[in-house]
């Protein structure tokens, strides 16, 4: 562990001294004997089950695994997971912006409106969503009513978490923020869509990245309503081949594997806006004739215009307004 972390740890909580990091030590190996145990006795009951077959053995585990689970039922099942949750991703960024942009609106019946969009979506389960614009899309005949239910009820939950995470975010910058916009002359809502917005953003795009995780796992409920997402796929061959611990396990590693790819994306993610948003930069050099006109804009403009004195002598070097946008020579005194 290197000084820097031992350093941040130590400010969030006191460092454990001998006898702690005994006891830590004795607690930690205790745990993993006991995790140890509980494998053993999981493995112990999958191969011997009081009633029906052996669940670790190959003839169970072979057609879970075989190339034909995976073209017919596992891969197709994954491409429909991915095509919901993409399309909601996207949905719920809109949604989102739009919503977080209208509750911080001046205008009361804007914010009020959007209010109580925003807090009847976080409000209701996604699966009451799901259920009710299934009921209500197959009733008035829309085809593929269980791909569109699962996707507007995730757009309604997700971005309306979204908005929230753009309102806490224009509301945690600095007051001085929108003051000096409004100074410089900005409106109000200049201000909060050029100024306050976009650094907003960038500060909540980690948790933004997170809620993906969310997404991709809540379109599993959609097998509820009958859609064809990989759980319900999975189910599907767990049924042909009376093997549905082995296909739910094989699905649950493919959620797993995803999710864990997402959330590496997630820690990722800040780093790489830090350094682009915030690396330090190197100190340019300033030439000896810059130093009292750091930009040295003035200087140059001023040197191209110098010609030789018809009766010889040096020219004055600086002008009196060298500070400002009047350095000519015509206009030295």
């Amino acid at each position: 562990m290197t000084m820097a972390k031992q350093r941040e740890q130590s400010l969030l909580f006191d460092a454990p001294g001998p006898k702690a990091l005994k006891k830590i030590r004795i607690a930690n190996i205790i745990a993993g004997c006991i995790f140890v145990i509980c494998i053993i006795a999981i493995l112990v009951r999958l191969s011997n089950p009081p009633e029906g077959e052996n669940q670790l053995s190959w003839t169970l585990w072979n057609p879970a695994l075989e190339s034909e689970a995976w073209v017919d039922f596992y891969l197709p099942g994954l491409w429909m997971t991915l095509k919901a949750s993409l399309l909601a991703v996207v949905g719920s960024i809109v949604f989102g912006l739009f919503f977080g942009l209208c509750r911080l609106l001046p205008n009361f019946i804007i914010r009020s409106i959007s209010a109580i969009v925003v807090e009847f979506c976080r409000a209701v389960p996604v699966l009451m969503l799901m259920i009710f614009l299934w009921r209500a899309f197959a009733l008035s005949g829309m085809k593929e009513s269980s791909y569109w239910a699962v996707v507007l009820a995730l757009i309604m939950y997700n971005g309306s978490v979204v908005a929230e995470l753009v309102r806490s975010g224009v509301g945690n910058l600095p007051n001085g923020q929108r003051e000096a916009s409004l100074a410089l002359g900005l409106s109000e809502y200049q201000s909060l869509t050029q100024i306050e917005m976009p650094q907003a953003i960038i500060a909540m795009m980690p948790a933004a990245v997170t809620q993906l995780v969310v997404v991709l796992k809540d379109t599993a409920l959609g097998s509820i309503i009958m859609y064809t997402d990989l759980l319900q796929e999975s189910r599907r061959l767990g049924s042909m081949y009376f093997n549905i611990l082995q296909t739910l396990s094989v699905a649950a590693v493919i959620y797993f594997l995803i999710c864990l790819a997402l959330s590496w994306f997630a820690q990722w993610l800040p780093s790489h806006l830090k350094n682009r948003t915030a690396a330090p930069t190197e100190p340019e050099p300033v030439a000896p004739i810059a130093i009292m006109d750091p930009s040295n804009v003035n200087q140059i403009a001023v040197a191209s215009e110098v010609k030789e004195l018809p009766y010889g002598g040096t020219p004055r070097k600086y002008h009196v307004h060298h500070r400002g946008t009047n350095a000519s020579i015509h206009h030295w005194r």
